[in-house]
């Protein structure tokens, strides 16, 4: 995002934000119909249609394993960052996916080996129980979000207006792990928006553990939208503090600032080694809370899939005593470590951003069909001006996802093609609504 859109990153935030609300506010609607576990691809199958609800459960799937792995990248870097502060320091063949080590001029085998190992470990927590979890992640959050606002407050007395000069800088061309693409001016900051769309992946997590709250048609919706509202301001300030703290062109030179920004940005311009241990503990630890939501949301969409036929029942199955889908978590912990420790946080980055733009596109869609086919059902929440809402989610989101790279849209593609030829041939006639178990449904 910082090669994309400079100091005006702020701007990318603001852009992506207003793409939210709008697929927010579409969710809430689908929250408040049918309060169960699955996110997006449950509410559309109860109510839209199978082959709907395949297809953005394909894209949820991506979103959650890419939005994964970018997180398990981002934490070995500050991983390392706290490594180095103590006079430990891993070589870089451990510590860098085989792409960007070769891209630096290096020769042999290379991966992340840190990126590895934080999801197996946050694999066996979800594995043990989601609410010995539940309480770990409300405190890391704390923590995290005390980290945030310490950063905006602190960085803020040592921000260089110099920085954010030119705020829009001139459009050119730059080399990224050996690949050139355009970047900064007014599509800059629209490609940054698209870049940073997967940091909102938070209030869709919110929907994937409806079935657990008190009173899930009211409260879902309030917490997806006070979520996203939240959210939003703290990226924009988080974002312009940091570029006015630190040159947006040192983002790209210096070693770690793309995975470690924050700590970076503190300990160049501010040379306060407390602050800058006290922002990586925080950020070491607070992305590993991020890494839990993730995944459990993603096991929980794989869950709700299975239980209705359309991937082997093997992923259903819930352990005896720890009452987790087990089978289904270690599968999904097993494929994230591996191409996380392989592959580069800017392909994870923009293919996540896809999997997310995607899902919010096919959800805005799909509770304005449902406004049109089933208006008599019973909404907790409604979305105001739907037609008009729906269809700015629809084509602002669409808008953004040509603005990716190119190589992350094609292997998204094919994943959803992918998606289509399993669907086919295992899902279609293996599905309990194909066999007559779903045909009260919507009564229930």
């Amino acid at each position: 995002a910082y090669y994309n859109a400079g100091p005006a990153l702020a701007l990318s935030f603001v852009i992506a934000g207003i793409a939210c609300v709008f697929a927010a506010l579409c969710y809430a609607e689908f929250a408040s119909i049918l309060p169960v576990e699955g996110s997006a691809y449950a509410y559309a199958y109860g109510t839209v249609g199978e082959i709907f609800a395949w297809i953005i459960g394909w894209g949820l799937i991506l979103e959650y394993a890419m939005g994964s792995m970018t997180v398990a990248v981002s934490w070995s870097g500050y991983f390392g960052k706290l490594l180095k502060m103590f006079g430990l320091h891993l070589p870089a063949w451990l510590t860098t996916d085989p792409q960007t080590y070769l891209a630096a001029g290096n020769s042999g085998f290379s991966m992340n080996l840190p990126a590895f190992f934080i999801v197996l470990i946050v694999i066996s927590i979800l594995l043990r129980g989601t609410k010995g979890a539940a309480k770990a992640n409300n405190f890391i959050v704390m923590l995290k979000v005390a980290a945030i606002i310490f950063v905006i407050v602190a960085g803020a007395f040592f921000i260089d207006p110099a920085n954010w000069t030119p705020f829009i800088p001139e459009p050119t061309v730059i080399t990224e792990n050996g690949v050139s693409h355009s970047a900064y001016g007014y599509a800059g900051i629209i490609a940054g928006a698209a870049a940073v769309f997967f940091a909102y992946i938070g209030f869709d997590a919110v929907s994937t553990q409806a079935a657990e709250a008190k009173n899930p048609r009211k409260d879902i919706p309030f917490a997806i939208i006070a979520s996203l509202l939240i959210c939003t301001f703290l990226y924009i300030l988080m974002s312009v503090v940091l570029t006015g703290m630190m040159n947006y062109k040192d983002f790209g030179i210096i070693p770690d600032a793309l995975t470690a920004p924050v700590a970076i940005a503190f300990e160049k311009a501010t040379g306060m080694n407390w602050a800058v241990i006290l922002i990586t503990v925080a950020a070491t630890i607070g992305l590993i809370s991020v890494l839990l939501v993730m995944m459990l949301g993603q096991s929980r969409i794989f869950l709700g899939m299975a239980k209705d036929g359309l991937i082997p029942k093997m992923f259903k199955e819930i352990h005896p005593v720890r009452k987790t889908p087990y089978k289904n978590t270690i599968l999904l912990g097993v494929i994230v470590s591996v191409v996380a420790a392989l592959t580069p946080i800017s392909t994870l980055v923009h293919m996540c951003s896809f999997g997310t733009l995607f899902a919010f596109t096919m959800v805005s869609f799909a509770v304005w069909l449902l406004r049109i086919r089933k208006p008599e059902l019973k909404r907790g929440f409604k979305t105001p001006m739907l037609p008009v809402v729906a269809t700015l989610g629809i084509l602002i989101n669409i808008y953004l996802i040509f603005h990716l790279e190119k190589s992350a849209i094609y292997m998204a593609i094919g994943w959803l093609a992918l998606g289509l030829l399993i669907y086919f041939l295992y899902g279609r006639k293996n599905s309990v609504l194909n066999q007559g178990g779903y045909n009260e449904f919507l009564d229930k």
